[in-house]
């Protein structure tokens, strides 16, 4: 399998914007720029896709072991949020709450832990990822 997106810039750093278009144009001229990323203006950035991509990843990992595991899940929701510190990635923090009936919270843990672990985009990350994991009952 292979996705792709298109980035297109125009004009300095500052002053100047771009867009962004996914395969599936999901995104589609979706627009960013200096203040997107930086400030609090309109449009997406790099370390948001990231950790929507992340954020997507890992639960549907999740889900996937949870079901090979024999447990059916009413509700996973994870957040994953991305540190930029001093113009380079830091962290990835994931913080799930998950409503999954008949587990135990050690069995919860641990298979969460190695969905953190094992999914491709954890795996694509050089960077420091940690996991904050909350059962719901």
């Amino acid at each position: 399998m292979k996705r792709k997106a298109t980035a297109v810039w125009n004009g300095d750093i500052k002053s100047g914007a771009g867009h962004l278009t996914t395969q599936s144009t999901t995104l589609n001229k979706t627009q960013y720029s200096f203040n997107s990323r930086f400030a609090e203006g309109v449009g997406t950035n790099p370390e948001e896709l990231l950790a929507a991509a992340h954020a997507g990843c890992f639960t549907m990992k999740l889900d996937l072991d949870l079901t090979q595991a024999g447990y059916t899940v009413d509700e996973l929701e994870t957040t994953s949020t991305i540190t930029l510190d001093n113009g380079k990635i830091t962290l990835s923090e994931l913080n799930l709450q998950a409503k999954v009936p008949g587990i135990t919270e050690e069995e919860f843990q641990k298979i969460a832990k190695n969905a953190e672990q094992t999914c491709p985009v954890s795996g694509a990350f050089s960077f420091e990822i940690k996991l904050n994991a909350t059962l719901i009952a």
